[in-house]
């Protein structure tokens, strides 16, 4: 799965600050010695009859070991029967074998009316709570068991379980599942844990004009009645109930028997204009060739299905054969850009990845998760590396998702990036930055430390050995292990257990013009001690003129505080020194002084791309850490913007720009640099959109810059003149998504006309996008009357309005310059924060808490934070940690506004 393609966590972070006082334990790490206290008291106890399964919606690891312990060989017959309506019917015959009859059995199912309940041939009364039906005992047979269940339910509206929309446009009804992290039994009622693989044989009742997708390609679609289809497929080989799925509407199809393997591609008719087919397959054909050479394991679910969905709550999912997309991310108005077509190439690898690593193999509990979306991280970027025309693809990785992994690794709430899932509740409390971009990095840096092709031997044995089984950590590291004749276990311990991230700095000294002395210091903070074993390169670079040269590079494997670097000394004094060069380690640099002022000076003047990403990350770094004022920056941004001409790190460098005018609107500077910054900022956006004449690339991402950062009058005017045919730019065009995006800079401002100019693009743009863009414009205008009414639907928890929408309205009802608006409702938002937690559940926390606990960059909101955190002990772990990573970034944002030598 990828949460991160729709920039789930932002390119940069807007709420990030100094460490937590001490008594505020990072969270992650109380739950993980509060679970191994209690693992280890109960093994100290002595043997008792097992509790009953704990009466709520969740499913914790213990109840579902003994569950495994008992239960195997499973089977699923699902029957459907789909109207379109809200509600849907359906038939669950259970097969399996039992160990042992001695104690009642749960199967899960949420939220259904059931109809018949049969338990090896004898109709019993449902024992049901609304979560999961309790067999009794004197029912089951030790053995084979086969247990039948017809229920009726609704459709899902949040994006989980069997999801419903109607589209806008033209009434028609699409359905899809969702089941990770355990979402299955929102459909269907089964055994809802990963480790209980299954085989699924489907049948779906469905109108006559619908398409049914599934693991498996259909063995018959008939007539069933006038109106109707009734859809058959095969059993599927053993997966993991989150791994299984089913799509159903009257989808748009597009077909290509090209390769080796049948690929197609379903979209909403409405939307279908909009899907470039050709692009799809030819990046799902090139990866599916390269994976098949490097697993050195074919392909194993016959043929490749992605289907574009909408409301969808992340950015994809790896459902084996049947891949779903958000259509948000995958969906465009016009041609892609350059950049579009590189994020849709590294998703479609990423979901690939997860078909060897996740549906064949698969972890054996939720504390595993990281290893699959690791894994697919660090597999996808290589494969849009090696297989694709991107061949930046690492450096993408650098500068967005490691970016991300570093700046969460650095939060008081920062976690191992193996950690103990009590329950599924629990689940997705830890999937972030760390799961996704750190682990990757590690997985690069193993690769580097064992070799790539022992590293490629270990990862294939491994699919080898436990191909269709669940596997462990210890599975895995233990077949790179063997691979490389290594015993792994320090390495695990230091890099997957302990959390934290180390910085490396050069110490060296020169004397008549040669380096006579060279170490890398290696340095971890106080919370977070371990030192880690890591293989770098160290570089040295001398000006030759105006540019920066490469001197001298040496690998390091370094393991302490201090490690001799030799190869470096004798090399001539140089004028910056960068001990991460080509990106080898996850390892924040400290660059010395002499190096860090070269970076300032001469960043034009590095041929090397990445290296100057690597530079240019260490200025923002600066930022951050309140060492290099925020206006330095900006203006080291307006001096050398302008002539980047690799077009993935204009792309970074114009993402910490945007940031710099987020962080400037949040201070609410009073005196007149904000407002000469602000216009320096939009006129450099701007002219580089003009300039860029010719270059569709480059155009769109300057312009994408200007509306980002144009707040002034004159600038706001421009967008309007653009947006009404009174302003062009030669060679932009102004589709409708920058139609929609221009309309919402123009109501967040309160630009004269702006609402009308809303009502007529929603008259224009009926579609379901459209109106996703509608309420983001209309929820960010500076209305106090309109901000209550919003903020009083999403606080609702049973709004009517669908979550995708309430989704869309939280992250847009306070924008950076609001704060005055914004503070009308912190107090109120901060004391409902415990009940919403109570009664709204994880999905809608997991938006709410990022979104609307208030933030406002004073030292009073940082108090107010601090207090609040001191006192909400008991939310959930999830909600607690959004406040605790807000309260961390407004004391960061405090610091920096403090750092800035221009007011």
């Amino acid at each position: 799965m990828n949460r991160f393609v729709l920039r789930f966590a932002p390119r940069f972070s807007t709420r990030f600050s100094p460490r937590l006082a001490p008594r505020l334990l990072p969270l992650a790490i109380a739950t993980a010695l509060a679970f191994a206290s209690a693992t280890a008291a109960l093994a100290a106890a002595p043997a008792a009859a097992a509790a009953p399964r704990a009466e709520n919606a969740f499913l914790s690891q213990a109840d579902a070991a003994a569950r495994a312990a008992r239960v195997s060989n499973v089977d699923y017959v699902l029957d459907f029967t789909l109207t379109g309506k809200e509600t849907f019917n359906a038939v669950t015959t259970l097969t399996f074998d039992l160990k042992d009859k001695d104690s009642a059995l749960t199967v899960d199912l949420d939220k259904a009316t059931i109809k018949s309940l049969t338990v090896n041939g004898k109709t019993v009364t449902p024992r049901y709570n609304g979560w999961f039906i309790t067999l009794a005992a004197a029912d089951l047979a030790k053995g084979r068991n086969t247990v039948v269940v017809a229920f009726e339910r609704l459709h899902s509206t949040n994006g989980e379980g069997l999801h419903r929309m109607v589209d806008p446009v033209d009434g028609r009804v699409y359905t899809y599942s969702h089941f990770e992290p355990a979402a299955a039994h929102q459909m269907f009622a089964l055994f809802d844990q990963p480790d209980l693989k299954a085989t699924y044989q489907l049948n779906v009742t469905a109108p006559a004009d619908w398409h049914v997708i599934s693991t498996k390609r259909e063995t018959g679609a008939v007539a069933s009645g006038a109106d109707a289809r009734r859809w058959t497929f095969p059993a599927t080989k053993k997966l993991s109930p989150y791994n299984f799925s089913m799509h159903a509407g009257p989808y748009t199809m597009w077909e290509d028997k090209s390769g080796k393997y049948p690929m197609r591609l379903f979209a909403r008719q409405s939307v279908a204009s909009q899907i470039k087919p050709a692009e799809w397959f030819k990046y799902t054909k090139s990866g599916l060739a390269f994976f098949d050479e490097y697993f050195g394991i074919p392909y194993q679910f016959e043929k490749y299905d992605q289907i574009l969905v909408p409301d969808f709550l992340y950015g994809a999912m790896e459902n084996a054969g049947a891949i779903t997309f958000a259509e948000r991310g995958f969906m465009y108005k016009a041609d892609m850009t350059a950049e579009q077509r590189q994020r849709l190439a590294a998703v479609i690898m990423h979901e690939m990845a997860h078909q060897w690593f996740g549906d064949l193999v698969t972890m054996q509990w939720w504390n595993g998760l990281w290893l699959n979306e690791s894994f697919a991280s660090f597999m996808g970027t290589l494969a849009t590396a090696e297989a694709t025309e991107f061949k930046d693809a690492w450096r993408s990785f650098y500068s967005e998702g490691k970016q991300q992994a570093y700046a969460q690794d650095q939060r008081s709430t920062t976690h191992p990036i193996e950690v103990p899932v009590p329950s599924t509740q629990n689940a997705f409390d830890n999937i972030d930055a760390i799961t996704y971009s750190k682990g990757a990095s590690t997985l690069m840096q193993l690769r580097h430390l064992l070799g790539a092709d022992v590293f490629r031997k270990g990862v294939h044995n491994y699919l080898v050995k436990y191909q269709y089984r669940n596997a462990r950590l210890d599975d895995f590291i233990g077949s790179l292990g063997q691979a490389a004749g290594r015993d792994m276990k320090g390495w695990t311990q230091q890099w997957l257990y302990q959390p934290g991230v180390n910085t490396i700095a050069a110490n060296y000294r020169c004397a008549g013009g040669k380096i006579t002395s060279f170490a890398l210091d290696q340095s971890a903070s106080k919370e977070f001690p371990t030192l880690r074993e890591q293989r770098v390169q160290v570089a040295a670079f001398r000006l030759d003129g105006d540019q920066l040269k490469l001197d001298r590079k040496v690998a390091v494997t370094y393991k302490n505080a201090s490690t001799a670097v030799p190869g470096m000394v004798g090399a001539a004094c140089p004028d910056l020194v960068y001990p991460n060069y080509e990106d080898w380690g996850f390892v924040k640099v400290q660059l010395d002084q002499r190096s860090f002022d070269s970076a300032r000076a001469r960043i034009k003047g590095v041929d090397d791309p990445l290296l100057r990403a690597m530079l240019w990350q260490s200025l923002w770094d600066g930022v951050r850490d309140g060492k290099l004022p925020l206006n330095d920056f900006i203006a080291t941004a307006l001096d050398n913007a302008p002539g980047e001409k690799d077009y993935t790190l204009l792309g970074d460098v114009l993402g910490k720009v945007v940031a710099s005018k987020h962080y400037l609107d949040l201070m609410r500077l009073d005196g007149p640099y904000s407002a000469q910054a602000t216009r320096d900022l939009e006129n450099m956006a701007w002219q580089g959109a003009v300039a860029s004449k010719g270059d569709d690339n480059f155009q769109r991402r300057w312009f994408g810059t200007y509306v980002a950062v144009a707040s002034s009058r004159p600038a706001l005017d421009r967008l309007a003149a653009l947006l009404n045919g009174k302003g062009t730019i030669d060679g932009l065009t102004v589709n409708q998504d920058l139609r929609w995006a221009i309309v919402a800079r123009l109501n967040r401002f309160d630009y004269p006309g702006a609402a009308a100019l809303l009502d007529a693009e929603q008259a224009r743009d009926k579609s379901d996008s459209g109106q996703a863009a509608a309420i983001a414009a209309t929820v960010a205008r500076p209305d106090p009357a309109l901000k209550a009414e919003w903020l009083g639907t999403i606080q609702d928890v049973k709004t009517k309005l669908p979550f995708s929408k309430v989704r869309t309205a939280m992250g847009s009802l306070y924008p950076a310059e609001q704060a005055a608006l914004a503070e009308r409702s912190a107090e109120q938002r901060l004391a409902r924060l415990p009940e919403l937690d109570k009664s709204a559940g994880p999905v809608f926390m997991r938006s709410y808490g990022p979104s609307l606990i208030p933030a406002s960059c004073t030292p009073a909101s940082v108090q107010r934070l601090q207090a609040a955190a001191g006192s909400m002990q008991d939310l959930s772990a999830g909600t607690r940690r959004a406040l605790l990573d807000t309260l961390q970034e407004d004391r960061r944002c405090v610091t920096i506004k403090g750092a800035m030598t221009a007011k």
